[in-house]
């Protein structure tokens, strides 16, 4: 069902529509009030013939005129539900008066962007209630005054280099234009996509929290930066093994208790906002202003980022303030080495919101290993929004299940009469047992997947050499990257999320003809080299030196996110990129 049309028939079965029995004034225009109600005329009947009958005619002629201009031909003519924002004032229909003066392309572009905005916000809501009512509607409309005015417009780019300029609404949030972008680039909606804020000049990124307004952030942009869509896996993932965010030798009330609280209570104490926990230990802090780091024990509290000048003490005159939470966001810093002389790879920095493109004002952090910045990084976070992640978190399994409802695959007339059937004899049987059906349907599917294989053969210049569709299908999905470098393989898998289960493959460097599967465990990236072996005359690729083969590439992926193997965990997460 498309999103637009049930969207714009919530809107168009919930108002009542009062296009013919509108009341007009005396000089035959409409009465300039909120209320679409047939008030009594106490005329007489003189005046009502005279006056009334004539000119209320001419006015509906020429609404339906107008009405007839603008519809299009995916929506229904609706009345119109925001007449405070359209002239004349209380019009009851979309005319040419009430819509901006651009072509009539524009008008149902802007519509279509529409009906998916309140879709995202309301949406759900109205398919729980199965109705938007008027007041909805209208409530809608005073949150904020946008729909045809105060729209903006920002430029997102993908991971290819290419931008697309988007126009959004004033007070859209994250969560709203990935879902927007999901949409409109039929991407696959697993939750997992992010917009990131990205500074080439401070060699600085971040991924935006669901709830932020998108226009706001851009507000404090400078002109070089930038806006990215890519997948983030590792957003929420401290939700599901905050063990692996959180280890114990960093958290102070694990140490004291000796590590015996449970996962569930650990991130309720960061979420509780009357609980006071800590991430303690050593980190590099490059000196404001200088090129120099030094090494300082450092406590981060909700209150903000301490360092001890006196060793490891936590006594109060011996901690001095190096950032506050509030008005600051924690970013990646993606060319420490280069840009600032770090001392390790795991930088991360501090960036006061009011700070635009002063590296001076930037307070500059280097951690030992991904680990730990991941657990600095991540305190962070959960200090200064506190219960709004979960919420964030929440959001998209709430959305999930209520869509499930609607979303149910229904059974056709002609499925629910197929039959299982044997053809082998001379005449053909229905098998009644289930366990012999799927038998059946095992073994066709064997021998479909010979003959397949026989066709190959027979079709390649030599028996040695696969077919030239079985050398190239894996180039057609989203996983397979090329002849890429393992240093460019490195950098992807970091950008979204290094978490367990996250895998690409590429083109090997060293063998022409092998490839390798490069995949992240305990955020550590491991590569596994796939070498074609021969048995029977036939090629195959496997990544255990021949004890489980595959003769492509799909099929390799497809075991191994089923099966463990040899490698460390499944094949989880693909790595992929988009191009809008």
């Amino acid at each position: 069902l498309n999103l637009l049309d049930t969207t714009s028939f919530y809107l168009y079965t919930s108002c009542s529509v009062q296009t013919e029995s509108t009341p007009l004034l005396h000089n035959g225009q409409p009465h300039r009030s909120a209320t679409y109600q047939t008030q009594a005329q106490p005329t007489s009947p003189h005046q009502r013939l005279h006056r009334s009958q004539p000119m209320h005619i001419l006015a509906v002629r020429r609404l339906q005129e107008e009405e007839q201009q603008y519809r299009t031909s995916s929506l229904p003519a609706i009345p119109n539900p925001f007449p405070e924002l359209c002239s004349p004032a209380s019009s009851p229909t979309l005319s040419s008066g009430s819509l901006p003066q651009c072509q009539p392309s524009a008008v149902r572009k802007r519509l279509n962007d529409l009906f998916f905005y309140v879709y995202l916000r309301f949406g759900l809501k109205a398919k729980a209630n199965a109705r938007l009512t008027q007041k909805s509607v209208r409530h809608l409309c005073t949150i904020s005054d946008f729909f045809f005015y105060v729209f903006q417009i920002i430029k997102i780019f993908s991971e290819d280099g290419m931008g697309k300029v988007v126009e959004i609404p004033a007070d859209m949030m994250a969560r709203d234009l990935c879902q927007f972008l999901v949409y409109k680039n039929h991407c696959v909606d697993d939750n997992s996509w992010a917009l990131v804020e990205h500074h080439p000049a401070l060699g600085l990124e971040r991924c935006l929290e669901d709830h932020e307004l998108v226009v706001q952030v851009q507000a404090s942009m400078t002109s070089e930066s930038k806006f990215l869509f890519r997948k983030n896996y590792a957003k929420y993932e401290f939700f599901k093994n905050p063990l692996n965010f959180f280890p114990e030798q960093m958290v102070a009330w694990c140490q004291e208790t000796n590590g015996t609280i449970p996962p569930s209570q650990l991130l309720q104490n960061f979420l509780n906002s009357s609980s006071c926990p800590e991430i303690q230990g050593y980190l590099y802090v490059k000196e404001m202003g200088r090129k120099s780091w030094k090494k300082l024990y450092v406590f981060l509290r909700r209150s903000g980022l301490y360092f001890s000048t006196k060793g490891t003490s936590k006594e109060p005159r011996h901690l001095q303030l190096l950032a506050d939470l509030e008005d600051s966001n924690v970013f990646t810093v993606i060319t420490g080495r280069k840009l600032h002389n770090a001392p390790t790879d795991f930088e991360f920095c501090i960036k006061p919101n009011k700070v635009r493109n002063e590296v001076k004002e930037l307070r500059m952090l280097c951690a030992e290993d991904e680990q730990s910045r991941t657990c600095w990084m991540t305190a962070f976070r959960l200090f200064k929004y506190g219960i709004l992640l979960y919420q964030n978190y929440k959001i998209p399994q709430q959305r999930k299940t209520l869509l499930s409802h609607f979303s149910a695959p229904v059974r056709s007339v002609s499925e629910n009469s197929l039959v299982a059937m044997d053809f082998s004899g001379r005449i053909g049987r229905v098998i009644d047992n289930p366990v012999e059906a799927q038998s059946a349907a095992m073994e066709e599917g064997h021998a479909w997947r010979k003959r397949s294989h026989r066709m190959n053969i027979l079709g390649s210049p030599s028996p040695l050499h696969p077919s030239s569709l079985s050398g190239v299908i894996h180039r057609t999905q989203l996983w397979f990257h090329g002849r890429i470098s393992r240093e460019e393989s490195h950098k992807l898998i970091h950008q979204q999320g290094r978490v367990d289960g996250m895998f690409l493959l590429r083109d090997s460097q060293s063998n022409p003809k092998a490839f390798v599967l490069t995949m992240c465990h305990h955020q550590k990236i491991k590569h596994f080299q796939i070498l074609p072996c021969e048995e029977d005359g036939q090629m195959f690729l496997s990544l255990d030196d021949g004890a489980t083969k595959f003769t492509d590439l799909i099929q390799l992926v497809e075991f191994y996110t089923l099966n463990r193997g040899v490698l460390p965990c499944k094949l989880k997460h693909p790595c992929t990129t988009v191009a809008l």
